[in-house]
Formats: C-alpha cells, sequence, structure tokens
C-alpha cells in the first residue's frame, strides 16, 4: 500500500504543533443503490466535471482519501464537494479472507497518524464524489473454514431440521464463498438445495424451510445482538417476525417485498423493508452466514447464534404458520386486532441522532477546511460551528459515545488554525428531535439523548406487546426461566412496534 506507507513516513517528519488527523479508511456505500458508482480521471474532472467516469468501484469498497490539489485548491463540485482520490484498501470483488485483517489494520494504522494536511501524492490519479463514502469500521466478514469434523445438525420440528440441514450443506458454504453479491447468492443456494434434497421433504416443505430460514435470519440481525437469550431480546425477535407474517399474510404488497400471500422469503429479504440485506451490510454483518453449522457449536459468537435460534424458532413456526389462536399464545394479553395489524416498528436509539441542546452542531458529508497552504478533508463527520472568519469559519470536532442510557459529548480542535468551508455550514435550527426518539406521554426527566422518529409514525398506533418467554439470559448460557417481556410500552426507549401503519 505505497500511499499508506508513504502517509507513515511524512508523519514522521511532522512538527507535532502542525500535524494533523489523518483521513480515515472510509467505505463506498450508497443504501440500495447501484452495485458500481463512477469514478473520474483527476485532471478530466478539473476540466469538464464528472462527466466521463474512468471506471467503477464496487458497493464495499474500502479506501483512503485524500485531497486532489489542482491550481493551488482541492477539487470539488460547484457547491464545494471535494471529489477525492484514493487508494483502494480492500476491493469486495477479489477480496478473501485474509482481507479482513488488512482492513483492521488500515483502520487501526489510520486512526493513530498525524499527518500535515491531507493532499494526495502524485501517484494518485483518480477522483470519487466524497458523499459516497462514510468512515465504516465493520470489516469484511467469512464464515470460518469448515474443521471438516461432521456432526449432526439437530432440530426439533420438520421444517428445524431441514433449516439446519441447509446450514450444513455445500450449497450454504458456496453462498458465502464471495463477499458481493450475497443476498442474491443466498437464494441460488437454497434452489439449488431443494433440488438436491427431495429426501428430506416435499417441495413444498422443503420452500417452507427456506421461509423459516429468512425470516430467522431477518429477526435475529434485525434484533439487538447483545441482548442475546433474554426475555426483551427473544420477544424482539418475536416481534419482528410478526411484522414480516402481517406483510405477507392478508396484505401483500409488491412494494414490501411480497409477490404472493405468504412470501415471508420476498418481505424479510426486501432491502426496502429491512435495510439489513442491504449489499454492503450483507458484507460485513453474517446475515448469510451458515452460523448453524455443527462444527461451529464450539465458536463464542456462533454458539451464542445457535442458542438465540433455538430459542426462537419454535415460536417463528407459530407465528409464520399457526392460527390466530397460536398468535395470542406466543403474545399472550395483547389484542388480536393490534397483532394482525402490526406491521412496522423501530428501533429509537438507532434512529437519527441530534442534538438540540447544542448549539450550532452540524454533519458534514463532505467539506474542505484550510490553513494557509494546506487542506485537510472534513467528511462524515459533525463540528461544531465557531466564529466566522473570511470565507468561512473555525470549528472542532463534534464527538459522541453512544452508552445505554445517554449519548457522552465532547468537542476536539483537530484542526487548530484550520477554516472550513462557508458553503457547507447552514446553521439551521435542528429539526423535530423528541427525546429518546419515543412520542409524548413518558417523563424522561434528565433527557439522555435526542432520535428523530419514522415519517410514517403518525399514521399508526404505538403498541406495547407482550411475550412469554423462556429466559436464557444474555449470554444464552442460564437455565431456562419463563418470564413475561413487555416491548413498547409508554416509556420504551429501545424498540417501538407500531400498529395500523399500512
Amino acid at each position: 500500500m505505497r500511499y499508506l506507507l508513504g502517509a507513515l513516513a511524512l508523519a514522521a517528519s511532522i512538527p507535532v504543533q502542525a500535524a494533523i488527523p489523518a483521513t480515515p479508511v472510509m467505505t463506498l456505500y450508497k443504501f440500495n443503490g447501484p452495485m458500481e458508482v463512477p469514478y473520474y480521471n483527476a485532471d478530466s474532472f478539473a476540466r469538464s466535471g464528472a462527466k466521463s467516469p474512468a471506471g467503477t468501484l464496487t458497493q464495499g469498497t474500502s479506501v483512503i482519501p485524500c485531497l486532489m490539489i489542482r491550481n493551488g485548491k482541492p477539487l470539488t463540485d460547484g457547491s464545494g464537494t471535494p471529489f477525492v482520490g484514493f487508494e483502494v484498501v480492500v476491493d469486495p470483488r477479489k477480496a478473501g479472507r485474509s482481507d479482513t485483517e488488512r482492513f483492521r489494520s488500515a483502520v487501526a494504522a489510520r486512526k493513530s497518524m498525524k499527518v500535515q494536511n491531507h493532499h494526495c501524492p502524485s501517484s494518485v490519479k483518480n477522483v470519487i464524489n466524497v458523499r459516497e463514502l462514510y468512515a465504516l469500521e465493520k470489516a469484511p466478514f467469512f464464515d470460518p473454514p469448515s474443521s471438516g469434523r461432521a456432526g449432526n445438525p439437530g432440530g426439533t420440528s420438520e421444517l428445524d431440521r431441514i433449516v439446519r440441514s441447509f446450514h450444513a450443506s455445500s450449497q450454504c458454504e458456496s453462498a458465502n464463498r464471495n463477499l458481493t453479491g450475497r443476498r442474491a447468492a443466498l437464494d441460488r443456494a437454497w434452489g439449488d438445495f431443494i433440488r438436491g434434497n427431495g429426501r428430506l421433504g416435499s417441495e413444498a416443505t422443503l420452500a417452507r424451510a427456506k421461509h423459516l430460514d429468512y425470516v430467522m435470519r431477518t429477526a435475529i440481525y434485525e434484533g439487538h445482538l447483545e441482548r442475546g437469550c433474554n426475555a426483551y431480546g427473544a420477544c424482539e425477535r418475536n416481534i419482528i417476525v410478526l411484522s414480516i407474517r402481517n406483510r405477507a399474510v392478508g396484505q401483500c404488497q409488491g412494494r414490501q417485498g411480497c409477490d404472493f400471500p405468504g412470501d415471508f422469503q420476498g418481505v424479510s429479504s426486501s432491502v426496502s423493508q429491512y435495510n439489513i440485506w442491504d449489499e454492503y451490510l450483507t458484507q460485513i454483518s453474517g446475515l448469510t452466514a451458515c452460523y448453524l453449522r455443527p462444527d461451529l457449536a464450539d465458536n463464542d459468537r456462533y454458539a451464542k447464534l445457535q442458542a438465540m435460534y433455538t430459542q426462537s424458532v419454535g415460536d417463528a413456526e407459530r407465528i409464520l404458520f399457526g392460527s390466530e389462536r397460536d398468535l395470542q399464545s406466543v403474545f399472550p394479553d395483547n389484542r388480536l386486532a393490534d397483532l394482525t395489524s402490526m406491521r412496522h416498528y423501530y428501533h429509537a436509539p438507532a434512529m437519527g441522532k441530534c442534538f438540540p441542546t447544542h448549539d450550532r452542531v452540524e454533519y458534514m458529508t463532505g467539506a474542505v477546511a484550510r490553513n494557509g497552504d494546506d487542506f485537510a478533508l472534513i467528511a462524515n463527520t459533525r463540528i461544531k460551528v465557531g466564529a466566522a472568519s473570511g470565507d468561512g469559519y473555525r470549528f472542532e470536532e463534534f464527538r459522541f459515545e453512544e452508552t445505554p442510557e445517554r449519548d457522552i459529548v465532547r468537542t476536539e480542535n483537530n484542526f487548530p488554525g484550520f477554516i472550513v468551508d462557508g458553503r457547507k455550514v447552514s446553521l439551521r435550527e435542528p429539526k423535530s428531535c423528541p427525546p429518546y426518539g419515543i412520542p409524548s406521554g413518558c417523563r424522561s426527566g434528565n433527557v439522555g439523548r435526542y432520535r428523530t422518529t419514522p415519517s410514517w409514525l403518525s399514521s399508526g398506533r404505538p403498541v406495547e406487546i407482550v411475550c412469554s418467554i423462556q429466559d436464557r439470559g444474555e449470554s444464552c448460557r442460564g437455565s431456562a426461566t419463563t418470564r413475561t417481556a413487555a416491548v413498547g410500552g409508554v416509556c420504551d426507549k429501545e424498540m417501538r412496534p407500531v400498529a395500523g401503519v399500512n
């Protein structure tokens, strides 16, 4: 990696007082966007803008960005958005298991590096719109290689046994061999598995097992993995399954991924409905992994996923394929009308982050800051805007740490003397941003965080859903204890089920 090594050598010669943080490793990510995103030759862009692509990068490509200087200024579009040079760290089209550590090493190196400016070296020739890049630190994900140790997949029902057999199959392994295209590869793998395993059940039964597998993947990864097998976490998974059921039964709409009544696979893997199925997110999450492989039972991460699946799969079968009486058994003390009309929910902590009690805080998708002849890239970060200076503003970086109870905020003067481009500073008041991202009615007291709410929230009604769960704790290693969990109450600051949204 010539640029990374060159930047490291440069950093060693910089006076401490002049040093600024190096640009971070950034990842090409455009939610539910095109697989390939264009980049441009820097000289061509300088002459005529973003008209003639020089090539493309694939969603999930990680790069080290830099500012391409021409005629003493960084290349930007007319609004001041930088088009940045880059060196590729990991190309997902060619990635393998070794690239996971390559990515992590590059992230760590950039975090500890100080530089004089963010200018590109002469070896960098192409540029890309910085608005396509995000500072994401999740590394490419691959299942561990097979140990070759065979094991009984197990299972307590016919569908459960088929799902586990699929996870232990060569077809499932093939779906995760490459980093890109995993959503489509998983669908092909299930098709191949069904065609080659008629002995396990009828075609209809095998298809049901496929639907169950997709729903369980979504329920586990849409939920909070750290909650493991505690009652709230398991109830959360059941509610996600219920939302999928209600989008495919009774109300089957193409815009929600449903192609036919009972299309649980289509609904649960629709990127527009469950964003975890986005191309980039499947590269880093393990969503399409063969996590039920018997040879992974001794791996702590996989053992926990297997326990979460085992805890929830029986309830999931009843929710998807059972009767309304089954629904009321899984969700006691709930009105049936609320259960069958609950198609939407949101996780309040994951909604848009906002800081209405802090003045002049702005999110920078991409801007240039200047200190004399030195330029810095300010991208995918928040700043606290300071005093006006020339055609821009002084600023400090606005940092925050998310904890279960609150956002812990601080400012850092990491770019002393630099002035951020005033065209990228709006000084607009923050939009509506209620405490914790939940509707009014809960007395919050000392508010720990603020979040936006979904645009569709007012068209439905928040509901509290009660589950009866065999609680085994967050570690999934405790003895099972029957507990009642309530999700979505007036003051629930985590998951918010909403009924009646079409």
